[in-house]
């Protein structure tokens, strides 16, 4: 058995196992042996995560990808789709990222999640979320990437609906899974037309033939296939489910949000760079609306009240920022700071999910303040992470958003890179006010704070590993000698210039930046501000609350007209008026039919001779009649 099948079994294997002793258990779920499931759902990642890790150690000696076939999958005519798995420097990374940060998420969820009813269907979904990963990263053609992204999909409707009793998360799941749709037809049409073209799905196939493909298909199945990495990855106008999954478990927000998903669709772009590298007009709107993503996210991030929706917007920022970089052609770049994104931002979530635990599933900011002593270690980590996310030397957010925007600056766009920097300091404010809010100043609802309690060993440890991460990964790319670009460079079919000097100039206004914003916040919350300003209801803070209210005009102009539609035309007048009068109506002409016919039926053998000799009479003038048209006789 190959390494690459062994990293993609694992998790299904630990799936189908799970889901087994959770159906035995159905009747009585109490009883289920949560210990059993905990070893099975935590030893699949696990398992994953070190084959990963040899697999990442071959490649790296020889430098040769390893490919695996297991046959063919799909066969129709010229379409022909392998079980084909590829893993070089780019879906190396990926995986480690997917299995390492899994493993961590997975072995937290035992006592995140230990005392729920369907813990062990809770790491069914987990562990099938984990596999169905692993099938879009490793996949070495487009086909089988998507049967991937569309598990992804299901497994993320099935984690964030998971407490699906309750009306308000179903609704998050079932907006999650429809907003994905939308995104994934236009990664299907753009499957379509390459495939059309060239009568190959193949990434290194397809790569190769970019340069060689007309501008204008190029140019349409670009955009289209960009269409799918917005939905997946919640960039504007598809950002609109993403804040909503944060109904699901914090874990599973942490592995959503992190290390998976929402990094689909970044990953779709770098893996068919060879294809966006020579679509100039498609690139430079990617970065263009990965800019404008980032801003949009970090202004709403600035004004939520929850501490899961402040990490929310701020993850729809950080991709947005991972779309400038691929846009400006800087590939290594946005993968780098979508590796780095992983450790702190699962380390945010994680931390915030310990939270919640020691406030008794508390979310609002203003039952928080004042926790520092109560949660030293959740404390320590939630700063790290949040001084990585801001841009503060050395941790890890400081090289990869540097990296983005001077990769923005060698691409020859000045604007796109001083919104960044823009961006940053909004980063910087808005995170380091959550971090005042939760745990510095006094309580503002004594009564919790006094309950609240650290996280437990199978919690801390993960942070504890995450926080470390946070703090050295960066260190992969420093600037000049990056051990990352180096890492990337078989992969990557066109690379960003780099100017030094401006790449310095750059990553001081970047510090700048974070300073100012760190400053901001310090001032007015560190010594117990409020989430919510006392002019709450003017100004630009419910605007910003409530997401410019993007929501809001999806349900006036879309939502409710469609609803209005399909209840009101379609049911009255299609439905009962069309359909179901036609229904109703046969029966009526087949029994008058019926009744016609039935005067001739009389029984009597003179009539029906009758019948016979008019027809024989009918038949003889037919062909007397077509012998004299075709004789010319008439």
């Amino acid at each position: 058995m190959s390494l690459l099948t062994v990293i993609l079994l694992a998790p299904f294997l630990g799936a189908l196992l799970s889901g087994l002793l959770s159906l035995a258990y159905a009747h009585d779920p109490k009883s289920l042996p949560k210990a059993t499931v905990t070893v099975i759902s935590c030893t699949a990642p696990v398992v994953s995560f070190a084959a990963a890790v040899v697999a990442f150690f071959q490649v790296r000696a020889t430098g040769i990808p390893l490919i695996h076939s297991c046959g063919a999958w799909i066969q129709s005519g010229s379409l022909a789709i392998d079980w084909g798995l590829r893993l070089d420097a780019l879906s190396a990374v990926m995986i480690l990222v997917i299995t390492g940060i899994g493993s961590l998420i997975h072995i937290y969820s035992t006592a995140y999640m230990h005392e729920d009813a369907g813990y062990g269907r809770y790491f069914t979904y987990l562990n099938l979320f984990t596999g169905s990963m692993l099938i879009l990263v490793l996949a070495d053609n487009l086909g089988l990437m998507f049967l991937g992204w569309e598990g992804v999909g299901v497994c993320s409707y099935l984690l964030i609906g998971y407490w699906f009793s309750e009306a308000q998360k179903a609704a998050a799941a079932s907006k999650a899974f429809i907003v994905n749709r939308i995104g994934d037809a236009g990664l299907l049409l753009g499957m379509f037309l390459l495939f059309s073209q060239t009568q190959t799905l193949n990434f290194e196939t397809l790569n190769h033939l970019g340069s060689g493909l007309p501008a204008g298909l190029l140019m349409a199945a670009t955009a289209l296939l960009f269409i799918g990495a917005i939905g997946k990855s919640g960039q504007i106008p598809l950002h609109v489910w993403l804040p909503d999954a944060m109904a699901g478990p914090t874990p599973v927000s942490a592995l959503i949000h992190a290390a998976t998903m929402v990094t689909a669709g970044v990953y779709l772009v770098a893996r068919m760079n060879g294809l966006f590298s020579h679509a100039p007009e498609v690139s430079t709107a990617i970065a263009v609306l990965g800019t404008a993503t980032a801003i949009f996210a970090a202004t709403c991030g600035m004004a939520q009240t929850n501490i899961k929706k402040v990490l929310a917007y701020s993850t729809v920022s950080q991709l947005g920022y991972m779309f400038l970089a691929v846009g400006v052609g800087a590939y290594s770049a946005g993968v780098f700071h979508l590796m780095t994104h992983a450790f702190f931002k699962a380390l945010l979530f994680l931390a915030a999910g310990a939270v919640i635990h020691g406030l008794h599933n508390h979310e609002d900011l203003k039952d928080m303040g004042g926790l520092k002593d109560k949660l030293p270690l959740t404390r320590w980590v939630f700063l790290i992470a949040t001084l990585a996310i801001a841009g503060f030397p050395p941790f890890a957010g400081f090289f990869s958003k540097d990296a983005i925007l001077a990769g923005a600056w060698a691409g020859g766009q000045p604007i796109l890179t001083a919104l960044g920097l823009f961006t940053g300091g909004l980063t910087s404010y808005y995170m380091f006010r959550l971090y005042y809010l939760t745990f510095e100043g006094p309580p503002r609802n004594k009564e919790l704070a006094a309950q609240a309690h650290d996280a437990p060993p199978a919690m801390a440890l993960p942070l504890v590993i995450l926080a470390a991460g946070s703090t050295v990964v960066g260190f992969l790319g420093i600037p000049g000698n990056s051990l990352f670009d180096g890492w990337l460079q078989p992969v990557f079919h066109s690379h960003a210039a780099h100017d030094e000097t401006a790449g310095y100039l750059i990553m001081g206004a970047a510090l700048l930046a974070a300073v100012i914003g760190w400053l901001t916040a310090r001032n007015a919350f560190a010594k117990g501000g409020e989430p919510v300003p006392a002019d709450a209801d003017n100004g630009w803070f419910p605007t910003l609350n409530q997401a410019y209210n993007v929501d809001a005009a999806y349900d006036a102009g879309i939502v409710k007209p469609l609803l209005n539609f399909s209840r009101v035309p379609l049911a009255q007048g299609v439905e009962r008026g069309v359909i179901s009068g036609l229904l109703d109506g046969l029966p009526t002409f087949y029994r008058s039919m019926s009744e016609a016919l039935q005067s001739f039926q009389t029984g009597r053998v003179r009539d029906y001779g009758y019948m016979m000799l008019a027809g024989t009479m009918a038949i003889v003038l037919y062909l007397m009649a077509t012998w004299y048209t075709h004789t010319g006789a008439v």
